[in-house]
Protein backbone atom coordinates (compact mmCIF):
# COMPACT_ATOMS: atom_id res chain seq x y z
CA UNK A 1 0.00 0.00 0.00
CA UNK A 2 1.42 3.36 -1.00
CA UNK A 3 2.11 6.27 1.30
CA UNK A 4 -0.63 8.22 -0.47
CA UNK A 5 -3.21 5.47 0.14
CA UNK A 6 -2.25 5.19 3.82
CA UNK A 7 -2.59 8.93 4.33
CA UNK A 8 -5.90 9.01 2.45
CA UNK A 9 -7.19 6.30 4.80
CA UNK A 10 -6.02 8.28 7.80
CA UNK A 11 -7.97 11.26 6.54
CA UNK A 12 -11.15 9.22 5.99
CA UNK A 13 -10.83 7.77 9.49
CA UNK A 14 -10.41 11.27 10.97
CA UNK A 15 -13.56 12.51 9.24
CA UNK A 16 -15.63 9.53 10.44
CA UNK A 17 -14.27 9.81 13.95
CA UNK A 18 -15.05 13.51 14.24
CA UNK A 19 -18.56 13.03 12.79
CA UNK A 20 -19.30 10.25 15.28
CA UNK A 21 -17.88 12.26 18.17
CA UNK A 22 -20.07 15.27 17.30
CA UNK A 23 -23.15 13.07 17.11
CA UNK A 24 -22.51 11.41 20.44
CA UNK A 25 -21.61 14.65 22.23
CA UNK A 26 -24.90 16.12 21.01
CA UNK A 27 -26.95 13.30 22.47
CA UNK A 28 -26.98 10.69 19.72
CA UNK A 29 -26.68 6.91 20.20
CA UNK A 30 -23.95 6.04 22.67
CA UNK A 31 -24.65 8.68 25.27
CA UNK A 32 -25.06 12.44 24.93
CA UNK A 33 -22.51 14.86 26.24
CA UNK A 34 -19.71 12.39 26.88
CA UNK A 35 -16.12 13.58 26.81
CA UNK A 36 -14.03 11.92 24.11
CA UNK A 37 -10.71 12.93 25.65
CA UNK A 38 -8.83 9.97 27.15
CA UNK A 39 -5.67 9.80 29.22
CA UNK A 40 -3.50 7.20 30.84
CA UNK A 41 -3.87 6.74 34.58
CA UNK A 42 -0.90 9.11 34.90
CA UNK A 43 -2.73 11.82 32.98
CA UNK A 44 -1.00 11.60 29.59
CA UNK A 45 -3.46 12.06 26.74
CA UNK A 46 -3.79 9.17 24.28
CA UNK A 47 -4.98 9.27 20.69
CA UNK A 48 -8.11 7.30 19.72
CA UNK A 49 -6.12 5.23 17.22
CA UNK A 50 -2.50 4.64 16.29
CA UNK A 51 -1.10 3.75 12.89
CA UNK A 52 2.04 4.07 10.77
CA UNK A 53 4.05 7.27 11.18
CA UNK A 54 3.16 9.89 8.62
CA UNK A 55 5.03 9.23 5.39
CA UNK A 56 5.66 5.53 6.17
CA UNK A 57 5.21 2.98 3.40
CA UNK A 58 3.71 -0.35 4.59
CA UNK A 59 2.96 -2.67 1.63
CA UNK A 60 0.52 -4.83 3.61
CA UNK A 61 -1.35 -2.05 5.38
CA UNK A 62 -4.43 -2.62 3.19
CA UNK A 63 -4.97 -5.83 5.22
CA UNK A 64 -4.76 -3.90 8.50
CA UNK A 65 -6.34 -0.57 7.63
CA UNK A 66 -8.08 1.91 9.91
CA UNK A 67 -10.97 1.27 12.33
CA UNK A 68 -14.37 1.51 10.69
CA UNK A 69 -13.07 0.85 7.18
CA UNK A 70 -13.01 -2.26 4.98
CA UNK A 71 -11.82 -4.93 5.69
CA UNK A 72 -12.63 -4.02 9.34
CA UNK A 73 -9.60 -5.86 10.74
CA UNK A 74 -9.33 -3.10 13.34
CA UNK A 75 -13.03 -2.94 14.20
CA UNK A 76 -16.36 -1.78 12.86
CA UNK A 77 -16.41 1.73 14.27
CA UNK A 78 -14.01 4.63 13.78
CA UNK A 79 -14.40 5.56 17.46
CA UNK A 80 -13.71 2.05 18.80
CA UNK A 81 -15.04 1.68 22.33
CA UNK A 82 -14.85 5.43 22.96
CA UNK A 83 -18.12 5.85 21.14
CA UNK A 84 -19.75 2.47 21.73
CA UNK A 85 -18.65 0.22 24.57
CA UNK A 86 -19.16 -3.51 24.36
CA UNK A 87 -22.42 -4.75 25.85
CA UNK A 88 -22.11 -6.60 29.15
CA UNK A 89 -24.44 -9.52 28.51
CA UNK A 90 -24.39 -12.16 31.26
CA UNK A 91 -25.66 -15.65 30.32
CA UNK A 92 -28.05 -16.86 33.01
CA UNK A 93 -30.85 -19.30 33.62
CA UNK A 94 -31.69 -21.94 36.21
CA UNK A 95 -34.67 -23.54 37.89
CA UNK A 96 -38.00 -22.06 36.91
CA UNK A 97 -38.88 -18.80 35.20
CA UNK A 98 -39.48 -16.97 38.48
CA UNK A 99 -36.04 -17.82 39.86
CA UNK A 100 -34.32 -16.78 36.63
CA UNK A 101 -36.34 -13.56 36.49
CA UNK A 102 -34.89 -12.63 39.89
CA UNK A 103 -31.35 -13.29 38.65
CA UNK A 104 -31.99 -11.12 35.55
CA UNK A 105 -33.16 -8.24 37.69
CA UNK A 106 -30.01 -8.57 39.80
CA UNK A 107 -27.81 -8.48 36.68
CA UNK A 108 -29.60 -5.43 35.26
CA UNK A 109 -29.56 -3.61 38.61
CA UNK A 110 -25.80 -4.18 38.89
CA UNK A 111 -24.93 -2.74 35.50
CA UNK A 112 -25.61 -5.53 33.00
CA UNK A 113 -26.47 -4.13 29.59
CA UNK A 114 -28.49 -7.00 28.16
CA UNK A 115 -29.90 -10.43 28.94
CA UNK A 116 -28.79 -13.81 27.65
CA UNK A 117 -31.07 -16.78 28.33
CA UNK A 118 -29.73 -20.22 29.23
CA UNK A 119 -32.34 -22.97 28.80
CA UNK A 120 -32.45 -26.36 30.49
CA UNK A 121 -31.82 -29.56 28.54
CA UNK A 122 -35.48 -30.55 28.01
CA UNK A 123 -36.16 -27.11 26.51
CA UNK A 124 -33.03 -27.30 24.33
CA UNK A 125 -34.31 -30.61 22.98
CA UNK A 126 -37.86 -29.37 22.35
CA UNK A 127 -39.43 -31.39 25.17
CA UNK A 128 -41.95 -30.49 27.85
CA UNK A 129 -40.98 -30.72 31.50
CA UNK A 130 -43.39 -33.61 32.13
CA UNK A 131 -42.07 -35.89 29.37
CA UNK A 132 -40.32 -39.07 30.59
CA UNK A 133 -37.03 -38.01 28.92
CA UNK A 134 -37.05 -34.80 30.99
CA UNK A 135 -36.97 -36.57 34.35
CA UNK A 136 -34.16 -35.25 36.53
CA UNK A 137 -33.11 -32.52 34.07
CA UNK A 138 -35.72 -29.80 34.58
CA UNK A 139 -34.11 -26.49 35.55
CA UNK A 140 -30.63 -27.95 36.02
CA UNK A 141 -28.52 -26.40 33.24
CA UNK A 142 -30.82 -23.48 32.52
CA UNK A 143 -34.39 -22.31 32.85
CA UNK A 144 -37.38 -24.52 32.02
CA UNK A 145 -39.72 -23.03 29.40
CA UNK A 146 -42.81 -25.02 28.44
CA UNK A 147 -45.10 -22.37 26.96
CA UNK A 148 -45.58 -18.64 26.40
CA UNK A 149 -46.86 -18.36 29.98
CA UNK A 150 -43.35 -19.25 31.22
CA UNK A 151 -41.96 -16.48 29.02
CA UNK A 152 -44.39 -14.06 30.67
CA UNK A 153 -42.93 -14.94 34.07
CA UNK A 154 -39.34 -15.00 32.81
CA UNK A 155 -39.54 -11.37 31.68
CA UNK A 156 -42.03 -10.02 34.23
CA UNK A 157 -41.09 -6.46 35.15
CA UNK A 158 -38.44 -6.34 32.39
CA UNK A 159 -39.56 -4.15 29.46
CA UNK A 160 -38.78 -6.21 26.37
CA UNK A 161 -39.03 -3.15 24.15
CA UNK A 162 -36.07 -1.60 25.99
CA UNK A 163 -33.78 -4.54 26.84
CA UNK A 164 -31.93 -6.53 24.20
CA UNK A 165 -32.28 -10.24 24.78
CA UNK A 166 -30.15 -13.06 23.45
CA UNK A 167 -31.48 -16.62 23.52
CA UNK A 168 -29.03 -19.50 23.20
CA UNK A 169 -31.08 -22.26 21.61
CA UNK A 170 -31.01 -23.84 18.16
CA UNK A 171 -33.13 -26.98 17.61
CA UNK A 172 -36.45 -25.54 18.88
CA UNK A 173 -35.34 -21.92 18.37
CA UNK A 174 -38.33 -20.85 16.26
CA UNK A 175 -41.05 -22.01 18.70
CA UNK A 176 -39.13 -20.43 21.61
CA UNK A 177 -38.79 -17.21 19.62
CA UNK A 178 -42.53 -17.18 18.98
CA UNK A 179 -43.19 -17.58 22.72
CA UNK A 180 -40.88 -14.59 23.32
CA UNK A 181 -42.91 -12.59 20.79
CA UNK A 182 -46.12 -13.52 22.60
CA UNK A 183 -44.63 -12.37 25.92
CA UNK A 184 -43.73 -9.04 24.29
CA UNK A 185 -47.25 -8.68 22.88
CA UNK A 186 -48.72 -9.33 26.31
CA UNK A 187 -46.52 -6.52 27.69
CA UNK A 188 -48.03 -4.22 25.05
CA UNK A 189 -44.78 -4.02 23.07
CA UNK A 190 -44.88 -3.63 19.29
CA UNK A 191 -42.85 -6.66 18.16
CA UNK A 192 -41.47 -4.64 15.23
CA UNK A 193 -39.42 -2.66 17.79
CA UNK A 194 -37.76 -5.69 19.42
CA UNK A 195 -34.00 -6.05 19.35
CA UNK A 196 -31.93 -9.05 20.31
CA UNK A 197 -30.45 -12.27 19.02
CA UNK A 198 -31.63 -15.84 18.57
CA UNK A 199 -28.96 -18.48 18.10
CA UNK A 200 -30.81 -20.79 15.64
CA UNK A 201 -27.49 -22.16 14.30
CA UNK A 202 -28.32 -25.74 13.36
CA UNK A 203 -25.09 -26.41 11.44
CA UNK A 204 -23.02 -26.23 14.64
CA UNK A 205 -25.43 -28.64 16.32
CA UNK A 206 -24.68 -31.32 13.73
CA UNK A 207 -20.97 -30.43 13.89
CA UNK A 208 -20.46 -30.16 17.65
CA UNK A 209 -23.25 -29.73 20.19
CA UNK A 210 -25.74 -32.39 19.02
CA UNK A 211 -28.98 -30.64 20.03
CA UNK A 212 -31.06 -31.15 16.88
CA UNK A 213 -34.68 -32.24 16.35
CA UNK A 214 -35.08 -32.95 12.64
CA UNK A 215 -32.93 -33.85 9.62
CA UNK A 216 -30.89 -30.92 8.22
CA UNK A 217 -33.20 -29.84 5.40
CA UNK A 218 -36.32 -29.19 7.54
CA UNK A 219 -34.17 -27.31 10.03
CA UNK A 220 -32.79 -25.14 7.24
CA UNK A 221 -36.32 -24.57 5.95
CA UNK A 222 -37.36 -23.23 9.38
CA UNK A 223 -34.29 -20.99 9.53
CA UNK A 224 -35.08 -19.60 6.09
CA UNK A 225 -38.66 -18.93 7.23
CA UNK A 226 -37.33 -17.09 10.29
CA UNK A 227 -34.93 -14.99 8.21
CA UNK A 228 -37.77 -13.94 5.90
CA UNK A 229 -40.06 -13.15 8.82
CA UNK A 230 -37.52 -10.99 10.63
CA UNK A 231 -36.48 -9.05 7.52
CA UNK A 232 -40.12 -8.12 6.95
CA UNK A 233 -41.52 -7.84 10.47
CA UNK A 234 -38.68 -7.22 13.00
CA UNK A 235 -35.86 -5.52 11.09
CA UNK A 236 -33.57 -4.79 14.08
CA UNK A 237 -33.75 -8.36 15.42
CA UNK A 238 -30.93 -10.80 14.58
CA UNK A 239 -32.48 -14.20 13.87
CA UNK A 240 -29.17 -16.06 13.62
CA UNK A 241 -26.12 -16.13 15.87
CA UNK A 242 -23.60 -18.37 14.18
CA UNK A 243 -21.81 -20.14 16.99
CA UNK A 244 -18.16 -21.07 17.08
CA UNK A 245 -18.30 -21.27 20.86
CA UNK A 246 -19.65 -24.81 20.97
CA UNK A 247 -17.25 -25.95 18.25
CA UNK A 248 -14.33 -24.72 20.35
CA UNK A 249 -15.75 -26.18 23.56
CA UNK A 250 -15.97 -29.55 21.79
CA UNK A 251 -12.19 -29.47 21.38
CA UNK A 252 -11.40 -27.67 18.13
CA UNK A 253 -8.37 -25.48 17.55
CA UNK A 254 -8.72 -21.72 17.13
CA UNK A 255 -8.24 -22.10 13.37
CA UNK A 256 -10.96 -24.76 13.19
CA UNK A 257 -13.33 -22.64 15.25
CA UNK A 258 -12.73 -19.71 12.93
CA UNK A 259 -13.09 -21.68 9.69
CA UNK A 260 -16.03 -23.91 10.63
CA UNK A 261 -17.96 -20.99 12.11
CA UNK A 262 -17.51 -18.68 9.14
CA UNK A 263 -18.30 -21.54 6.75
CA UNK A 264 -21.57 -22.06 8.65
CA UNK A 265 -22.23 -18.33 8.25
CA UNK A 266 -21.61 -18.53 4.50
CA UNK A 267 -24.09 -21.41 4.39
CA UNK A 268 -26.76 -19.18 5.93
CA UNK A 269 -25.93 -16.42 3.46
CA UNK A 270 -26.49 -18.93 0.65
CA UNK A 271 -29.77 -19.95 2.31
CA UNK A 272 -30.97 -16.34 2.35
CA UNK A 273 -29.98 -15.84 -1.28
CA UNK A 274 -31.79 -19.07 -2.25
CA UNK A 275 -34.96 -17.54 -0.74
CA UNK A 276 -34.60 -14.50 -2.98
CA UNK A 277 -33.70 -12.21 -0.08
CA UNK A 278 -31.50 -9.16 -0.60
CA UNK A 279 -28.10 -9.80 1.00
CA UNK A 280 -27.84 -6.15 2.00
CA UNK A 281 -31.08 -6.54 3.97
CA UNK A 282 -30.64 -9.94 5.63
CA UNK A 283 -26.87 -10.08 6.21
CA UNK A 284 -27.01 -7.44 9.00
CA UNK A 285 -29.27 -9.90 10.85
CA UNK A 286 -26.48 -12.47 11.03
CA UNK A 287 -24.32 -12.24 14.14
CA UNK A 288 -21.61 -14.50 15.53
CA UNK A 289 -20.71 -16.07 18.86
CA UNK A 290 -17.08 -16.93 19.59
CA UNK A 291 -15.11 -18.52 22.39
CA UNK A 292 -12.38 -16.50 24.13
CA UNK A 293 -9.84 -19.15 25.12
CA UNK A 294 -6.73 -18.86 27.24
CA UNK A 295 -4.08 -18.37 24.48
CA UNK A 296 -4.21 -14.59 24.72
CA UNK A 297 -2.69 -13.41 21.44
CA UNK A 298 -4.11 -16.22 19.30
CA UNK A 299 -7.61 -15.29 20.41
CA UNK A 300 -7.10 -11.61 19.57
CA UNK A 301 -5.80 -12.56 16.14
CA UNK A 302 -8.76 -14.91 15.60
CA UNK A 303 -11.28 -12.13 16.15
CA UNK A 304 -9.42 -9.74 13.84
CA UNK A 305 -9.13 -12.39 11.11
CA UNK A 306 -12.83 -13.21 11.40
CA UNK A 307 -13.87 -9.64 10.60
CA UNK A 308 -11.51 -9.45 7.65
CA UNK A 309 -12.57 -12.76 6.11
CA UNK A 310 -16.28 -12.08 6.53
CA UNK A 311 -16.08 -8.61 4.98
CA UNK A 312 -14.16 -9.86 1.96
CA UNK A 313 -16.42 -12.87 1.30
CA UNK A 314 -19.63 -10.89 1.75
CA UNK A 315 -18.42 -8.22 -0.67
CA UNK A 316 -16.53 -10.27 -3.24
CA UNK A 317 -18.36 -13.62 -3.20
CA UNK A 318 -21.93 -12.77 -2.20
CA UNK A 319 -22.21 -9.24 -3.57
CA UNK A 320 -22.96 -7.25 -0.42
CA UNK A 321 -22.63 -3.55 -1.15
CA UNK A 322 -23.37 -1.86 2.18
CA UNK A 323 -21.02 -1.60 5.14
CA UNK A 324 -23.58 -3.09 7.53
CA UNK A 325 -23.91 -6.19 5.37
CA UNK A 326 -20.12 -6.64 5.39
CA UNK A 327 -19.74 -6.17 9.14
CA UNK A 328 -19.12 -9.19 11.33
CA UNK A 329 -20.73 -8.45 14.69
CA UNK A 330 -19.95 -10.94 17.40
CA UNK A 331 -20.63 -11.85 21.00
CA UNK A 332 -17.90 -13.55 23.02
CA UNK A 333 -18.03 -15.85 26.02
CA UNK A 334 -14.97 -16.79 28.00
CA UNK A 335 -13.96 -20.43 27.67
CA UNK A 336 -15.96 -22.76 29.86
CA UNK A 337 -13.66 -25.61 28.88
CA UNK A 338 -10.68 -23.73 30.36
CA UNK A 339 -12.24 -23.71 33.84
CA UNK A 340 -11.12 -26.31 36.36
CA UNK A 341 -12.81 -28.00 39.30
CA UNK A 342 -9.40 -28.11 41.02
CA UNK A 343 -8.54 -24.79 42.68
CA UNK A 344 -11.66 -23.09 41.25
CA UNK A 345 -10.60 -19.60 42.39
CA UNK A 346 -7.95 -19.73 39.66
CA UNK A 347 -10.88 -19.51 37.24
CA UNK A 348 -11.33 -15.84 38.13
CA UNK A 349 -7.88 -15.15 36.69
CA UNK A 350 -8.49 -17.25 33.59
CA UNK A 351 -11.77 -15.51 32.92
CA UNK A 352 -10.23 -12.04 33.29
CA UNK A 353 -7.43 -12.85 30.84
CA UNK A 354 -9.88 -14.32 28.31
CA UNK A 355 -12.22 -11.36 28.67
CA UNK A 356 -9.32 -8.98 28.06
CA UNK A 357 -8.46 -10.87 24.85
CA UNK A 358 -12.07 -10.48 23.68
CA UNK A 359 -12.00 -6.75 24.36
CA UNK A 360 -8.65 -6.23 22.64
CA UNK A 361 -10.02 -8.27 19.73
CA UNK A 362 -12.98 -5.89 19.42
CA UNK A 363 -15.94 -7.93 20.66
CA UNK A 364 -19.37 -6.27 20.46
CA UNK A 365 -20.72 -7.96 23.59
CA UNK A 366 -19.27 -10.22 26.24
CA UNK A 367 -20.20 -12.82 28.84
CA UNK A 368 -17.72 -13.71 31.56
CA UNK A 369 -17.97 -17.17 33.10
CA UNK A 370 -18.27 -17.63 36.84
CA UNK A 371 -15.60 -19.41 38.87
CA UNK A 372 -17.90 -22.28 39.90
CA UNK A 373 -19.40 -23.12 36.49
CA UNK A 374 -17.31 -26.25 36.14
CA UNK A 375 -19.05 -27.55 39.28
CA UNK A 376 -22.62 -26.26 38.96
CA UNK A 377 -24.71 -23.31 37.86
CA UNK A 378 -23.27 -20.01 39.13
CA UNK A 379 -24.15 -18.88 42.60
CA UNK A 380 -25.31 -15.30 43.04
CA UNK A 381 -21.93 -14.35 44.51
CA UNK A 382 -19.89 -15.92 41.70
CA UNK A 383 -22.20 -14.36 39.10
CA UNK A 384 -21.52 -10.95 40.62
CA UNK A 385 -17.75 -11.54 40.50
CA UNK A 386 -18.05 -12.48 36.83
CA UNK A 387 -20.00 -9.29 36.14
CA UNK A 388 -17.52 -7.17 38.11
CA UNK A 389 -14.69 -8.65 36.03
CA UNK A 390 -16.05 -6.92 32.95
CA UNK A 391 -16.73 -3.72 34.85
CA UNK A 392 -13.15 -3.57 36.14
CA UNK A 393 -11.87 -4.02 32.58
CA UNK A 394 -14.14 -1.28 31.28
CA UNK A 395 -13.89 1.25 34.10
CA UNK A 396 -10.36 0.81 35.49
CA UNK A 397 -7.90 -0.60 32.96
CA UNK A 398 -8.25 2.08 30.24
CA UNK A 399 -8.06 -0.65 27.56
CA UNK A 400 -11.04 0.93 25.80
CA UNK A 401 -9.20 4.19 25.16
CA UNK A 402 -7.66 3.17 21.83
CA UNK A 403 -9.21 1.26 18.93
CA UNK A 404 -7.32 -1.98 18.19
CA UNK A 405 -4.31 -1.05 20.35
CA UNK A 406 -2.37 -4.13 19.17
CA UNK A 407 -2.85 -3.36 15.49
CA UNK A 408 0.48 -3.30 13.67
CA UNK A 409 2.16 -5.62 16.18
CA UNK A 410 4.41 -7.94 14.19
CA UNK A 411 3.29 -10.91 16.27
CA UNK A 412 -0.44 -10.16 16.23
CA UNK A 413 -0.46 -9.39 12.51
CA UNK A 414 1.48 -12.59 11.74
CA UNK A 415 -1.00 -14.62 13.82
CA UNK A 416 -3.93 -12.89 12.11
CA UNK A 417 -2.52 -13.70 8.66
CA UNK A 418 -1.79 -17.30 9.64
CA UNK A 419 -5.29 -17.94 10.96
CA UNK A 420 -6.81 -16.34 7.88
CA UNK A 421 -4.72 -18.53 5.56
CA UNK A 422 -5.66 -21.70 7.47
CA UNK A 423 -9.33 -20.74 7.32
CA UNK A 424 -9.17 -20.18 3.56
CA UNK A 425 -7.64 -23.65 3.11
CA UNK A 426 -10.54 -25.12 5.08
CA UNK A 427 -13.14 -23.23 3.01
CA UNK A 428 -11.62 -24.65 -0.17
CA UNK A 429 -11.78 -28.17 1.25
CA UNK A 430 -15.43 -27.74 2.30
CA UNK A 431 -16.38 -26.50 -1.17
CA UNK A 432 -14.60 -29.46 -2.75
CA UNK A 433 -16.55 -31.88 -0.53
CA UNK A 434 -19.82 -30.48 -1.83
CA UNK A 435 -18.95 -30.84 -5.47
CA UNK A 436 -21.17 -28.02 -6.75
CA UNK A 437 -19.11 -25.00 -5.74
CA UNK A 438 -21.27 -23.99 -2.78
CA UNK A 439 -20.34 -23.95 0.87
CA UNK A 440 -23.77 -25.32 1.84
CA UNK A 441 -23.35 -28.58 -0.07
CA UNK A 442 -19.93 -29.05 1.47
CA UNK A 443 -21.29 -28.46 4.96
CA UNK A 444 -24.06 -31.02 4.48
CA UNK A 445 -21.66 -33.56 3.01
CA UNK A 446 -19.17 -32.99 5.83
CA UNK A 447 -21.94 -33.50 8.39
CA UNK A 448 -23.16 -36.66 6.67
CA UNK A 449 -19.65 -38.11 6.45
CA UNK A 450 -18.72 -37.13 10.01
CA UNK A 451 -15.76 -35.08 8.72
CA UNK A 452 -16.23 -32.13 11.06
CA UNK A 453 -16.61 -34.38 14.07
CA UNK A 454 -13.47 -36.31 13.16
CA UNK A 455 -11.42 -33.13 12.71
CA UNK A 456 -12.50 -31.79 16.10
CA UNK A 457 -11.94 -35.16 17.80
CA UNK A 458 -8.38 -35.32 16.47
CA UNK A 459 -7.62 -31.80 17.71
CA UNK A 460 -9.07 -32.61 21.14
CA UNK A 461 -7.01 -35.81 21.32
CA UNK A 462 -3.80 -33.97 20.45
CA UNK A 463 -4.45 -31.39 23.17
CA UNK A 464 -5.22 -34.05 25.77
CA UNK A 465 -2.02 -35.88 24.92
CA UNK A 466 -0.05 -32.66 25.39
CA UNK A 467 -1.61 -32.23 28.82
CA UNK A 468 -0.85 -35.77 29.90
CA UNK A 469 2.76 -35.47 28.72
CA UNK A 470 3.13 -32.20 30.60
CA UNK A 471 3.77 -30.21 27.41
CA UNK A 472 0.75 -28.04 28.24
CA UNK A 473 0.33 -26.77 31.78
CA UNK A 474 -2.87 -26.11 33.71
CA UNK A 475 -2.28 -24.58 37.13
CA UNK A 476 -3.88 -26.67 39.83
CA UNK A 477 -4.27 -29.68 37.53
CA UNK A 478 -0.84 -30.75 36.25
CA UNK A 479 1.22 -27.89 37.71
CA UNK A 480 1.31 -26.14 41.11
CA UNK A 481 -1.21 -28.55 42.55
CA UNK A 482 -0.81 -27.80 46.27
CA UNK A 483 -3.43 -25.43 47.70
CA UNK A 484 -4.81 -23.97 50.91
CA UNK A 485 -8.26 -23.25 49.48
CA UNK A 486 -11.30 -25.25 50.51
CA UNK A 487 -14.41 -26.30 48.70
CA UNK A 488 -16.64 -23.73 47.01
CA UNK A 489 -20.29 -23.51 47.97
CA UNK A 490 -22.31 -24.25 44.85
CA UNK A 491 -25.86 -23.62 43.71
CA UNK A 492 -28.05 -26.70 43.83
CA UNK A 493 -31.40 -26.93 42.07
CA UNK A 494 -33.92 -28.75 44.23
CA UNK A 495 -36.06 -31.60 42.87
CA UNK A 496 -38.99 -29.48 44.05
CA UNK A 497 -38.36 -27.17 41.08
CA UNK A 498 -39.17 -29.99 38.67
CA UNK A 499 -42.21 -31.13 40.65
CA UNK A 500 -43.57 -27.56 40.75
CA UNK A 501 -42.89 -26.98 37.03
CA UNK A 502 -44.78 -30.17 36.15
CA UNK A 503 -47.66 -29.20 38.43
CA UNK A 504 -47.97 -25.71 36.92
CA UNK A 505 -47.77 -27.13 33.40
CA UNK A 506 -50.67 -29.48 34.14
CA UNK A 507 -52.75 -26.56 35.44
CA UNK A 508 -52.03 -24.49 32.36
CA UNK A 509 -53.05 -27.34 30.09
CA UNK A 510 -56.41 -27.53 31.89
CA UNK A 511 -56.96 -23.75 31.75
CA UNK A 512 -56.35 -23.26 28.01
CA UNK A 513 -58.75 -23.93 25.14
CA UNK A 514 -58.04 -27.44 23.89
CA UNK A 515 -60.00 -26.67 20.74
CA UNK A 516 -57.77 -23.69 19.92
CA UNK A 517 -54.60 -25.67 20.57
CA UNK A 518 -55.70 -28.61 18.43
CA UNK A 519 -56.67 -26.31 15.58
CA UNK A 520 -53.34 -24.50 15.74
CA UNK A 521 -51.35 -27.75 15.75
CA UNK A 522 -53.44 -29.13 12.87
CA UNK A 523 -52.74 -25.98 10.87
CA UNK A 524 -49.03 -26.30 11.69
CA UNK A 525 -48.92 -29.85 10.32
CA UNK A 526 -50.62 -28.68 7.13
CA UNK A 527 -48.14 -25.83 6.62
CA UNK A 528 -45.18 -28.15 7.33
CA UNK A 529 -46.16 -30.07 4.17
CA UNK A 530 -45.99 -26.92 2.03
CA UNK A 531 -43.43 -24.21 1.30
CA UNK A 532 -45.47 -21.62 3.19
CA UNK A 533 -43.67 -19.67 5.93
CA UNK A 534 -44.20 -21.58 9.17
CA UNK A 535 -43.41 -18.76 11.62
CA UNK A 536 -46.89 -17.15 11.66
CA UNK A 537 -48.61 -20.48 12.37
CA UNK A 538 -46.13 -21.36 15.14
CA UNK A 539 -46.82 -17.89 16.56
CA UNK A 540 -50.56 -18.65 16.59
CA UNK A 541 -49.90 -21.93 18.38
CA UNK A 542 -47.84 -20.09 21.01
CA UNK A 543 -50.62 -17.57 21.52
CA UNK A 544 -53.00 -20.48 22.16
CA UNK A 545 -50.56 -21.76 24.86
CA UNK A 546 -49.52 -24.84 22.88
CA UNK A 547 -46.48 -26.24 24.65
CA UNK A 548 -42.99 -26.53 23.23
CA UNK A 549 -43.24 -30.31 23.17
CA UNK A 550 -46.57 -30.18 21.34
CA UNK A 551 -45.29 -27.78 18.68
CA UNK A 552 -42.05 -29.70 18.12
CA UNK A 553 -43.94 -33.00 18.22
CA UNK A 554 -46.29 -31.85 15.46
CA UNK A 555 -43.31 -30.95 13.26
CA UNK A 556 -41.56 -34.25 14.01
CA UNK A 557 -44.67 -36.09 12.82
CA UNK A 558 -44.18 -34.48 9.41
CA UNK A 559 -40.39 -34.23 9.18
CA UNK A 560 -39.13 -37.14 11.27
CA UNK A 561 -36.13 -37.44 13.60
CA UNK A 562 -32.43 -37.37 12.75
CA UNK A 563 -29.90 -40.02 13.69
CA UNK A 564 -26.24 -39.19 13.35
CA UNK A 565 -24.20 -41.71 11.29
CA UNK A 566 -22.09 -44.08 13.35
CA UNK A 567 -18.37 -43.29 13.35
CA UNK A 568 -15.55 -45.64 14.32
Amino acid sequence: MSVEDIEAGRGRWQERYEAAARKIRSGGPGGGGQDFRRTTISGDEVAPVYGPPEGADLPRFDRIGWPGEFPYTRGLYATGYRGRSWTIRQFAGFGNAQQTNERYKMILANGGGGLSVAFDMPTLMGRDSDEPQSLGEVGHCGVAIDSAADMDVLFAGIPLGEVTTSMTISGPAVPIFCMYLVAAERQGVDIASLNGTLQTDIFKEYIAQKEWLFPPQPHLRLIGDLMEFCVKEIPAYKPLSVSGYHIREAGSTAAQELAFTLADGFGYVELGLSRGLDVDLFAPGLSFFFDAHIDFFEEIAKFRAARRIWARWLRDVYGAKTERAQWLRFHTQTAGVSLTAQQPYNNVVRTAVEALAAVLGGTNSLHTNALDETLALPSEQSAEIALRTQQVLREETEVANVADPLGGSWYVEALTDRLEAEAEETFARIKDMGGDGTITSGLLRGIEDGWFMAEIAEAAFDYQQALEKGEKKIVGVNAHTSTVTGEVEILRVSHEVEAEQVRVLAERRKARSRTEVDAALRRLREVARTEQNAVPVILEAARAEATLGEICGALKEEWGDYREPAMF
